[in-house]
This record gives structure tokens, C-alpha cells and sequence, in this order.
């Protein structure tokens, strides 16, 4: 089946911005300022983090250019204006400072913070001169500089008295305005200040800082229009002050007018070199762009001028998360996963970068290192659901279903409508067979998610596990309503239709045509090959399939691999196991052995598998999947082989145009059969399909009748191949043998509601359910095998017949009982039966099929005869006679590589060689004793495939374990995509990328 496994799309935030305040600071006097939230800092702190680098930023106005009244040539003693005919003495020490010097010395004093002293100087000068104006400035800075406002204003408006346009002392004023929180009285004493002298520096840095604070207010209160006009109004007082330009940027990036932002932000810079947060914040705008590597390159400088800047670091951590998602997605898992672990060099508890590492340790196949990253990313982030959703994938595919139920429930308490997750549970459900508890959490997943395409693909798969399969059919086309590039659900319609098509029609034809043309189209095809043409060189033939394990497949694939001539045929087997066991390992030693080729394909691309098989120099290809669970079709898409099969896996045509044969025989595919296929039928000789059965499978009892004194019929098929025809057939059989019952045992049975549904289909049909025995899967296959100790008479379906299950029941004794039709699917019974010389237990209509089954029942010491000999009778037939088939096959090889290199124009059958086919398998065995059928697993079984998550191995066990018996695909949704949150400017938060899954 074909599953989803659901993990979250891709989560993005906005990005915060922070305006920068300057708070209570000024270019003469600062102290530090809280910042309120969503505040920008405060100049001071801009101040103290430069500091902290052994940088400042531009320095404040020397104390000397405050005093200064104008730019005087006169000036002298460090530029200040100095006392002309005056003479103070001062209590220093017993120092006396002559008066023409003592305000030069004062300043000296208040350089070098010897403020008391320079504030006796001050009142020293002002008694001898009350009228000395740089006097009363220089008492005023004092003053300020001990903390004493009020005082420190008095001398300001004294000397403002004296000199009303003395741009320091209204400078000083504008100062303790803003000291205060008064800033348009601090901007008006700046602007007169600057109206007294222009080319006043401290005036017009001063202002430009008021000005930059009042447009934060203006822009905090929702004014933006008119702080930006005041941020422009900074600049027009000081054309250099880098924290205008930087929050002008915060500002237009907040209108995403993300251009002006950078511009502004680069001014900033050119102005500030060491402005860490300018750098930060063209990181982020460069980062949401998608232009990471110029993103990285701000995050670096800012670093490499604040190394410990936290929000940076965590933003560059980001940053190389998305660049290792980046480069993952385009192919180059290595890098990404080198990105990944760069981003915790940076911020080492960054939860996405571990849950991303999760994910791509998953498709590298390191599962318990993806098992370790999703824990940590849970750790610190315990609110990652999809780290919680991943880890159920894995412990589902590990067949620790108990854990992963845990998980998938963790992530639905931190998200109760986390659709991937309530998918995932759905299909852990169905596997188990639960299916109302899984209709319940697919339906749940679809309310949460109407667009989810692949829980309407999982409902369909629900649907034909209970046996309705037009139900299912009409999930699938939901589902490929919503994504028509869906390949489960594409792939699962085609396998539906098999069961319920009698082929009266070409709509099954036409449908699996109208997928391979859309399908071809999504892969580069090959059109030349390297391969000599030479037609009698060893050949090399590649195997392509998921089914070496413990799975129907497998009981047909296992004699070619052992009896190949491996010297003229250089066997070449690609495996895309999701879970090997102990009989993939066995395949595995058995072809390395023998000198053939084992490569692993799971987890591969499709088109990186192509180019192995054209290494390999494959000259003919054969896949063994078909539309079955984890099929590898687009391989054959690729065309990467000169000459490209279809067998065993499928029960019809591929619908590619690039698979050129489909191997069959003259039984299951009679030469005058009207079904169509993309590629042209090859009939192997006698059978298309020889047997190895399982070690594991124990003796054959005596015939249950003996002892039960009634018979009982049984299928253990699944029930979407018991279609209402079917149980009406069955139901004509137990109402004509009154004492007879019946035993039928699938998956679903386990389900209270669908052992109640079909048991009422029966009792509407006139059977008791008293006469029913619904058995659930079991999963040893010894226990399976004998199980059909229960049955003395196998009932096959139609119009799509069992196949392991028939090879099961005849191999334990039990006669099956089939019908030919139409098509392949109905066919295959046929074929399995003459070769074992029952051909008279093939039937042709549902009245004959009734009267076999009556006609068997009536004659139990004949079954039980049957019984004691029928294994022995089907391991001498040609059903089981590995060497014998495998020379047959190994024929048909050559016979294709002939027509290849003769350039494909000679036939490689005539309809004469398909009659004598036919004719041969018909006379293959010609006693028929009467033989009860037995059913058997469905072709093509396999285990749900996760959508992005690869699959964990378990190591072999002694006893394998018993596959599923259908091929559809559940989606198990997996996140692989990164998670996200917002990149930060100028503040600690964080920035993540996440998969689902």
C-alpha cells in the first residue's frame, strides 16, 4: 500500500525590528536608559556595547568646544576663550592661578574629573568676575557632572543673561532638557544654540540625537510618517549620525519598502563601521530575500565587530539552516547537513537546526542518529510537534507501533490539530487492522486539513483494506483532485480498479496509458546505450525491486536468483527494502556468492538509481513491482537499460512506453485474450511464475473433515478481492452443503465493526454467522501456514485471483477451486493449477463454480487422499522446478537481446509459438484428482512507504515475519521541510527552520 506519513510544511515568521531610542543621552553626558518593549537602545547602551568591543562610537564634544562662545583666532589654552585683565587667586594647594589663566586651568581640572577643585576655581573666578560668562558655563557642567540639575541650570541662565546667544551654555540647557525627558524644549535650545552659531558641532549632534528620539516616540505612538520626518530632520542636523539612518532602515523595513532599508542601512554603516546592528538587520532583509550567502556575509561582519552579539549569532545560525535545507533539497545532503551543524557552532540549542539534522539523518538511513537529533530538538524545543511526529515515523517503521503511537499523540497534545500526526495515527490504525479508530484520526486529519491530499489517499486505502472499493477509488480521485501529481494515490486507483474490472472494457487500459504518459514525462529518458551488440556475449540482467524480504514476491524471485547460470548471465540486483529480514540477507549471500551484484537502492533517487544501472551496464532490466507498494517506476522511466521488463509484481500493463515486454504465459494470458498493454507480452514457457516455498511452513495435516465430520471452505485472500459477486457465490456454496462452514482471515478482522458488516452480508444471503470464522492477520508465517489446517477446500477470488495464497494452499495440502475470465488478474489461478494437475478445478462460470465446490464436499475421503499427496505432486511440477524454469527464462533473455541487436524489427513470438505455449501448459499435467484451494497472500504486499523519512532496517530474526498482502502505498507524513520562525533584528529571537515532516 502506499501511505503517507505526514510531518509540517514549512513555518514562517515576520521579522521584528527595533527602533533604536537614545533615551536620556546626549554627546556630553551619558548615563544608561531602560528600553521598553519593541524600544530601540538607547544611545548610551550603543555607547557601552562599542565599549565592550574596545571601540567607541564617535566621540561627544570636548568639554573646550562647549565653553567655546565662537571660533575665535584670539583663542589660545586648548582653544577656549580666555579672562583679559584679571587676576584670581585660588585656595589650590596655596596655589595663586593668575587671572588670565584660571579658566584655561579650570578646564584642565574638569578633564582630568577633578570637579571639585574645578569647581572652587569657578567660584573663585566668579567672586573676583560675577560677570565672567565662560565662568558660569564651565560652574554649570560641573554641577551637571555632580548630579545637580537644578544648580547647574542657574549657571546656564546666568551666563545666558550675560551672553543670551551663547550657543554652549543653550547647548548645556538642551542637554539637561533631555536629561529630564523634555525633548522639544532640549530641540529648541539646540536650534538656538545653532541660530547663535552654526557651525556649533555639539548644538547639531545634540539636536540630531533629540530629534532621532522624539521620531522613536512619534513612531511608538503610531505616528510613522512624522518620526520618519523627524529622522530626516536628524540628518539635516547632523548629515554623519549613523542611528538616524539605522532606525530610517528599521522603519522602511517595517513598511517592506525593504530597498530604501538596505540604503539606509548601508549609510549607517559607512557612518558607524562598528555598527554591529545595522549589519544584523541587512542580514535579515537579505535573508527573507533568499540571498543567504549575502545574509551570511552580514551576520559575519557583524560578528567579527561583536562577537558575543547573541541575536547575530542566532540569526546566522538560522541563516545556515536554511542554507543547509537549501543545498539538501537540491541534492547535496552532505553539505546540508555540514550547514546544519555550523548553525549549532552558533547557537548550540537551536532546536531546528537539530530537528532538520533529524530529518536528513533520516533519508542518509542513519536512523538513530535522526532518533537523537529529533530528541534534542524536543529538549529545547518541547514544543516541536514535528520532532515528535518524525520519531513516530521511525518507530513505525522500526514495527514499534506501540512507541509510535506515543509519539504520534505527544504531537497531538502540542498541536490536538496536527493533521500530519492524525494522519500518522490513522495509518499506524490501519495497519494494525483498527479501522474504525483509523477512520476516525484520517477523517479527523482531513477536517483539520480539507486539502490534505494524502489522507484521501490513506481514506482510500481504509476503504479497500474494509472491502469497499468503490469508496476507495473515490478517495483516491479526491485526493488527485487536490494534487494530480499524487503518485500513491495515482498508483492506488490503478490497483483498485484491478479488483472490481472484468474486462468488457479498455477504461483499466486506458487509465493505466493515460498515468505512464503523464508519469514518462517527469523523467529524462535514455536513447542510446553503450552496451555492445553482440548476441551471444554473458548478458547482464538487473533485478529491480522493494520485495526482498519476507513478502509474496519473494516466493518468486527466490529461483532465479539461486539457479541463474551466473556465467553467462551476470545477475545484478538492486534492492529499495525498506526493512530487510533474514531472508533478504539470505538473497543477499546467495547472489555474492554466485558472483553477481548486490546494490542498494532505498532511499535513492529514482534518477540517481538510472545512472547505476547504467554503470552496471545493465543489457536487460526487469522490475518486479509493477503499481505495488514502494515500486520503482521511475527507474524505468529512465530507460537507463536497452531492453526493459515487467514481471511477477503487477497483475497488468506498467502504462509506460519505456518498459518494452511483460513476461506471462499462455495460461494467464491466453494468445486470443482481448486485454491491452503497453508492452508486448512475452509468455514464458509453462508458467510465468515458479514457486520456492518457505522453510517455515510445517507438515500437512489430515483433511479437517476427518475429524470435524463437516467441511469447511475458507480464503484467506484479501478482503478487497471478496467483492459482493464473490460472497454471493460463496454464499450459494454453504446453503447447498447445509453441514459445511467457513473460515476467512485477513488484516481488518481484528476491527469489530468489520467482522459485523461482513457477517451481516452473509446472514443477508442466507448464512448463519454461527457457520462463519473470521480469523485476523497473524503474523508468523509458520502460525499463517498452519492456519490452513483449519480448511479442507480453498475458495478463489474473482475477478482477481489469489496467487501466493493459491501456491500457499496447494503446498499445504489444500485444493483451490478458481474461475478463468477475461483477464490476467482472473487468470492467474489457471495457469497455477494446470501446472499441478488440477485443471479440473478451473471453472467458467459462477453456476459451475458452485458445482465444483459441492461436488468436492461430497467426497471427503477423496480430499483427504488429495491432501496426504498434492505437496509432493506440486514440488515435482514444473510450478517448482527452479532449474527448469529459470533455463526457460534465461531463453526468452536471449531471445530478446537477439531481437535487439538485430534492431528489434523480428518478432520474438508468433501467435503459433503462443498456441503451442498454450497447448503445453494445458497438457503439463494431465491426472486432476480434486483438489480444494487455499488462499494466498496478494502479489505485490508490501509496507507502507513513508513520504520523507527513510525507513529504519531491523536486524534479521529467525522467524520472518508474515508481509502484508496488499500493494497499495500509505502516506505516512513525514516533515521534512524546515521549520521556521522569524529572524530577529536587534533583539534575542530566534529565527528557525524546521521538515514535516
Amino acid at each position: 500500500m502506499l501511505f503517507s506519513f505526514s510531518r509540517v510544511t514549512e513555518l514562517t515568521g515576520g521579522v521584528v525590528i527595533r527602533v533604536q531610542r537614545l533615551g536620556d543621552e546626549t554627546r556630553n553626558a551619558m548615563k544608561p536608559n531602560g528600553m521598553g518593549p519593541g524600544m530601540a537602545w538607547p544611545e548610551s547602551q550603543v555607547v557601552q556595547s562599542q565599549q565592550t568591543n574596545g571601540m567607541r562610537e564617535r566621540e561627544t564634544a570636548s568639554d573646550s568646544q562647549r565653553l567655546k562662545r565662537r571660533p575665535s583666532s584670539d583663542d589660545g589654552n586648548m582653544g577656549l576663550p580666555v579672562v583679559q585683565n584679571s587676576s584670581v587667586s585660588a585656595g589650590l594647594g596655596g596655589l595663586k592661578v593668575p587671572g588670565k589663566d584660571a579658566i584655561s586651568f579650570a578646564a584642565v581640572l574638569r578633564s582630568r574629573n577633578k570637579i571639585s577643585d574645578a569647581l572652587a576655581l569657578y567660584d573663585s573666578i566668579l567672586e573676583s568676575e560675577p560677570q565672567n560668562v565662560e565662568a558660569h558655563v564651565g560652574k554649570g557642567i560641573c554641577l551637571q557632572s555632580q548630579s545637580l540639575p537644578r544648580q547647574a541650570f542657574e549657571s546656564f541662565a546666568n551666563a545666558l543673561r550675560l551672553d543670551a546667544q551663547n550657543a554652549c551654555a543653550l547647548t548645556q540647557c538642551g542637554v539637561l532638557y533631555k536629561e529630564e525627558g523634555h525633548l522639544l524644549e532640549a530641540a529648541e535650545a539646540y536650534r538656538k544654540a545653532l541660530m547663535a552659531d552654526p557651525t556649533y558641532k555639539a548644538a547639531s549632534e545634540n539636536l540630531a540625537i533629540v530629534l532621532t528620539d522624539l521620531g522613536t516616540s512619534l513612531k511608538l505612538s503610531g505616528h510613522v510618517q512624522e518620526g520618519l520626518a523627524k529622522y530626516y530632520d536628524a540628518l539635516k542636523a547632523d548629515s554623519r549620525y549613523a542611528p538616524a539612518y539605522y532606525n530610517l532602515g528599521v522603519v522602511y523595513s517595517e513598511m517592506m519598502q525593504y530597498d530604501m532599508a538596505l540604503n539606509c542601512y548601508e549609510k549607517a554603516a559607512v557612518h558607524r563601521p562598528m555598527y554591529a546592528e545595522a549589519y544584523c538587520n541587512m542580514g535579515v532583509i537579505y535573508k527573507n530575500r533568499g540571498d543567504l550567502d549575502a545574509a551570511i556575509a552580514c551576520y559575519e561582519r557583524c560578528l567579527a565587530v561583536s562577537p558575543n552579539f547573541e541575536i547575530a549569532k542566532n540569526n546566522m545560525a538560522i541563516a545556515l539552516t536554511d542554507l543547509g535545507t537549501k543545498v539538501k533539497i537540491e541534492g547535496d545532503i552532505h553539505q546540508g547537513v555540514a550547514y546544519y551543524k555550523k548553525a549549532l557552532l552558533y547557537n548550540w540549542h537551536y532546536a531546528d537546526a537539530m530537528y532538520n539534522l533529524g530529518v536528513a539523518y533520516g533519508e542518509l538511513l542513519k536512523f538513530d542518529m535522526a532518533v537523537v537529533m529529533y530528541e534534542l530538538a524536543l529538549h529545547f524545543n518541547p514544543h516541536c510537534a514535528e520532532a515528535c511526529n518524525n520519531l513516530g515515523v521511525i518507530y513505525k517503521d522500526r514495527d514499534n507501533l506501540d512507541k509510535a503511537v506515543e509519539c504520534y499523540q505527544m504531537a497531538l497534545q502540542i498541536k490536538p490539530n496536527f493533521s500530519q500526526s492524525l494522519n500518522n495515527l490513522g495509518v499506524v490504525y490501519t495497519v494494525q487492522g483498527k479501522m474504525d479508530s483509523a477512520a476516525s484520526m484520517i477523517e479527523k486529519a482531513i477536517l483539520a486539513n480539507p486539502s490534505y491530499a494524502e489522507a484521501y489517499n490513506n481514506l482510500g486505502v481504509l476503504h479497500r483494506d474494509a472491502g469497499n472499493i468503490p469508496l476507495a477509488i473515490d478517495a483516491y480521485e479526491r485526493c488527485l483532485l487536490i494534487d494530480p501529481d499524487s503518485r500513491n494515490a495515482g498508483q492506488n486507483r490503478l490497483l483498485a480498479m484491478n479488483y472490481i474490472y472484468e474486462g468488457d472494457d479498455d477504461k483499466l487500459y486506458n487509465a493505466h496509458r493515460d498515468w505512464g504518459k503523464r508519469f514518462n514525462r517527469l523523467y529524462p529518458e535514455f536513447t542510446s546505450w553503450s552496451n555492445p551488440k553482440e548476441r551471444d556475449r554473458p548478458l547482464t540482467i538487473g533485478y529491480i525491486s522493494p520485495d526482498y524480504f519476507t513478502h509474496s514476491v519473494s516466493y518468486f524471485i527466490e529461483a532465479p536468483l539461486v539457479h541463474h547460470d551466473y556465467t553467462n548471465y551476470h545477475i545484478v540486483v538492486y534492492s529499495a527494502v525498506v526493512k530487510t529480514d533474514a531472508k533478504t540477507q539470505r538473497f543477499k549471500e546467495n547472489v555474492l556468492k554466485k558472483g553477481g551484484k548486490w546494490r542498494e537502492a532505498y532511499g535513492i533517487d529514482e534518477k540517481k538509481v538510472a545512472g547505476m544501472v547504467r554503470e552496471d551496464k545493465i543489457d536487460i532490466l526487469v522490475e518486479l513491482t509493477g503499481h505495488t507498494a514502494n515500486n520503482r517506476l521511475g527507474v524505468m522511466a529512465c530507460r537507463p537499460a536497452p531492453v526493459q521488463a515487467t514481471w511477477i509484481g503487477y497483475p497488468n500493463t506498467t502504462g509506460l512506453s519505456t518498459i518494452d515486454y511483460r513476461f506471462t504465459d499462455a495460461l494467464a494470458d491466453p494468445p486470443n485474450t482481448t486485454q491491452k498493454h503497453a508492452e508486448e507480452l512475452i509468455r514464458l514457457p509453462g508458467c510465468f511464475l515458479c514457486y520456492t516455498p518457505s522453510p517455515e511452513t510445517g507438515p500437512v495435516v489430515p483433511t479437517p473433515a476427518l475429524s470435524n465430520g463437516f467441511v469447511t471452505f475458507g480464503s484467506f485472500n484479501n478482503l478487497a478481492k471478496i467483492t459482493p459477486r464473490v460472497l454471493r457465490v460463496w454464499a450459494r456454496i454453504l446453503c447447498k452443503v447445509p453441514s459445511s462452514r467457513l473460515v476467512v482471515k485477513c488484516k481488518p478482522f481484528c476491527c469489530d465493526s468489520v467482522r459485523e458488516g461482513f457477517l451481516t452480508k452473509l446472514e443477508e444471503l442466507g448464512v448463519e454467522s454461527l457457520r462463519v470464522d473470521l480469523l485476523p492477520l497473524i503474523l508468523l508465517n509458520h502460525d499463517h501456514m498452519q492456519a490452513y489446517s483449519l480448511m479442507d477446500i480453498s475458495l478463489d477470488t474473482f475477478p482477481y485471483a489469489g496467487t501466493t495464497t493459491t501456491c500457499e494452499s496447494l503446498y499445504m495440502g489444500v485444493p483451490c477451486i478458481t474461475m478463468a475470465g477475461k483477464v490476467h488478474a482472473h487468470n492467474v489461478g489457471v495457469t497455477l493449477l494446470h501446472q499441478v494437475g488440477l485443471a479440473n478445478l478451473v471453472v467458467k462460470t459462477e453456476d459451475d463454480y458452485v458445482d465444483k465446490a459441492v461436488e468436492l464436499a461430497s467426497n471427503v475421503p477423496s480430499l483427504a487422499n488429495l491432501r496426504l499427496g498434492l505437496r509432493e505432486k506440486m514440488l515435482k511440477s514444473y510450478l517448482c522446478d527452479g532449474p527448469k524454469f529459470v533455463r526457460g527464462l534465461e531463453e526468452k533473455f536471449r531471445q530478446l537481446w537477439h531481437r535487439y541487436c538485430d534492431g528489434g524489427d523480428v518478432p520474438v513470438e508468433t501467435t503459433k509459438d503462443a498456441e503451442n505455449e498454450a497447448h503445453f501448459s494445458r497438457s503439463a499435467s494431465t491426472t486432476g484428482d480434486v483438489v480444494t484451494d487455499m488462499p494466498m497472500k496478494e502479489v505485490g504486499a508490501a509496507a507502507p512507504v513513508p513520504n520523507a523519512v527513510a525507513v529504519v532496517t531491523p536486524t534479521p530474526s529467525p522467524t520472518s515475519t508474515l508481509s502484508t498482502t496488499e500493494g497499495n502505498s500509505l502516506s505516512e507524513t513525514r516533515t521534512k521541510s524546515q521549520k521556521r520562525s522569524p529572524s530577529s533584528l536587534d533583539q534575542p529571537s530566534q529565527l528557525a527552520h524546521s521538515p514535516a515532516p
